[in-house]
């Protein structure tokens, strides 16, 4: 269970899992915003949604792009193929490695297993495949807080 932490002008902030979001609590650095009805570890109630009892500042978010992933490619693509649309599984990309295609955002999209064998070592026009969406940089909150 993930737990969404809001900083302290109600903004979010990231997801944590419940484990950590206790220990927050615990620790006196957040309250909690919204809780599971009826539920409690302890002396806490299940939290849903944190909120920090300090502003944390996030200058490394602005102006700088969010560093490149398997799992931030999954995220952006929401778990579709970009070829077929159907539940994707595996990165492609689409300028293949063996050509001087790179692991950049812009390069990579999920791909179901059968598209990728399809596409192989060739380009999507090659390969007679048509891209449902570009491959594009992600906001931070794609990332985040899905």
């Amino acid at each position: 269970m993930n737990v969404l932490v809001l900083n302290a002008s109600y903004e979010p902030l990231q997801k944590v899992d419940l484990r950590h979001a206790i220990r927050m609590l615990v620790r006196e650095v957040a309250v909690v915003e919204e809780a599971e009805e009826g539920r409690t570890i302890g002396r806490f109630p299940v939290p849903r949604v944190l909120r920090l009892v300090r502003y944390v500042a996030m200058r490394w978010r602005h102006g700088r792009r969010p560093p490149w992933s398997k799992r931030g490619v999954y995220l952006r693509d929401r778990g579709h193929c970009a070829y077929c649309g159907g539940r994707g599984n595996t990165i492609d990309h689409v300028l293949p490695q063996s050509r001087g295609g790179s692991d950049s955002w812009e390069n990579t999209v999920l791909a179901c297993g059968r598209c990728n064998n399809r596409k192989a070592d060739r380009t999507p026009v090659e390969a007679g495949l048509t891209l449902r969406l570009k491959p594009r940089i992600p906001h931070w909150e794609e990332l985040v807080f899905r």
